[in-house]
């Protein structure tokens, strides 16, 4: 029999090294490392070709029932799972610590719980008595949920097969689960991902959907193995600074519907409240423009949202080297940006500071910010306000053009719900709407002629 190789894998990450070391060589972290017995390998003269069970196979056009979606009496919730949680469904939720992971699903199950329908909440980070305190906190103390403090698999599924299946399963969080069939502490590789397969294979035999809240690393990834996404159904990220009150749910991945809708919450005292037009909560506090100020409709999935762009310009008088400092969007984008105004429109950005932020702790991602961005970069080196209620949107590219974008007309009726009169855009792409104010800007040097007075 062939020697048994030595492994050891990160606790942090899931990474294998084939030698112990104080620090992990993929994500950083220190003291990681714990030696893995791998599975045993048999021999290439192992035959699996007998011995099994015969696998029963159907046609792929065979008549299939589909999944009948239960509201979770959140809109906001719905929108981001795409319509609903689907019974016998995994469902992974991460989160930064504090960011109101355990309340919003604690509103969820109180919800589902007083439409008549089962609901277990397990918690094994806090005692039953703490959960019982956050309930009566949000006016939820009263809901008929099953709740209990442990952290035994074996116990909690061996509870719930004494009855009928729940409708939904709460575990907070999958890192305290342990299981006495895998050695190791709660919390290790195999024990996350031994105690998930569990959990999961117990929601597909049953119909049960399973909400599991998984920790976060420091780069904001959930923590454990990797492969623990690809064995859910459904990831979700809850978003958002805690010191704005705004929260953002969005689906990282999932296997009924789409990946791009989110949905907004606000904080409140009684728990997390539904934000039903979040571009007023973005754009609230905009009473007169000001130079460096841009208004741009971001699209998160079919749900277009208006957010505020600020620039602001420091001219240097020494030989200082200047800085470029982002928050809420990405710092490579912004360097290409100034680089495209600095060549192809004529301006100086090299001998100033150049500051951008996107307000209310938003994080966009989405590449028709360029413009917008652009538009504030220039306001704010000209000392000019934008054209008062004017949205931007559009990709710039390298060459100093304007590329068209997708769905303009659906960003441009936000606009105008919400008061803006006009719109600055790539050249066509109203969609042959031009009676809305919309103005279409072939290349970025029509944006500085616009901006300075000389168009």
């Amino acid at each position: 029999m062939a020697k048994t190789k030595r492994r050891y894998v990160c606790q942090a990450c899931g990474s294998v090294s084939p030698r112990w070391q104080g620090q992990c060589a993929d994500c950083g972290e220190w003291n990681t490392l714990v030696e893995d017995v791998p599975a045993t390998v048999f021999s290439q003269k192992h035959d699996l070709s007998r011995g099994g069970r015969a696998v029963a196979f159907e046609p792929l056009n065979a008549p299939t029932q589909l999944p009948v979606r239960k509201s979770t009496g959140l809109a906001e919730f719905d929108r981001a799972l795409g319509g609903g949680l689907v019974p016998g469904s995994a469902v992974l939720m991460g989160g930064d610590p504090g960011i109101g992971k355990s309340t919003l699903l604690l509103q969820t199950a109180a919800t589902i719980a007083r439409g008549g329908n089962d609901v277990v909440y397990v918690s094994g980070e806090e005692a039953a008595g703490q959960v019982r305190l956050r309930a009566a906190r949000m006016g939820v103390a009263d809901a008929p949920i099953r709740l209990a403090s442990e952290t035994s698999v074996r116990d909690i599924l061996t509870t719930l097969g004494q009855g009928t299946p729940p409708a939904l399963l709460v575990i907070d969080s999958i890192q305290t689960m342990h299981s006495d069939t895998i050695e190791g502490a709660p919390g290790t590789v195999s024990q996350v991902r031994g105690c998930a397969l569990e959990l999961i294979r117990y929601a597909k035999e049953t119909g049960c959907a399973v909400v599991l809240v998984g920790h976060v690393t420091k780069d904001g990834s959930i923590a454990g193995p990797r492969v623990l996404e690809h064995m859910v159904d459904v990831v979700m990220s809850f978003e958002g600074e805690r010191s704005h009150q705004y929260r953002i749910l969005r689906a990282l991945k999932n296997r009924f519907g789409a990946v791009d809708e989110i949905g907004v919450f606000a904080m409140a005292a009684e728990g997390l409240e539904e934000v039903a037009n979040p571009s007023l909560l973005f754009l609230s506090g905009r009473e007169t423009p000001l130079a460096g100020s841009a208004v741009f409709p971001a699209l998160e999935g079919t749900r277009p949202v208006l957010v505020e762009i600020q620039a602001l310009i420091v001219r240097l008088q020494s030989g200082a080297t200047p800085r470029r400092a982002v928050v809420g969007w990405d710092n490579g984008r912004l360097a290409m940006l100034l680089a495209v105004l600095e060549s192809r429109c004529g301006l100086n950005f090299s001998s100033a500071e150049v500051y951008l932020n996107i307000a209310g702790g938003y994080r966009l991602t989405d590449p028709a910010a360029d413009l917008a961005v652009a538009a504030a970069l220039v306001s704010a080196l000209a000392d000019k306000p934008l054209p008062d209620k004017a949205a931007w949107f559009g990709e710039v590219s390298l060459a100093g053009e304007i590329r068209p974008v997708a769905h303009a007309p659906l960003r441009l009726r936000e606009a105008a719900k919400l008061g803006f009169t006009r719109s600055y855009g790539p050249t066509g792409g109203a969609g042959g709407d031009s009676g809305n104010g919309y103005r279409g800007l072939a290349a970025l040097a029509n944006l500085v002629d616009q901006v300075m007075g000389s168009a």
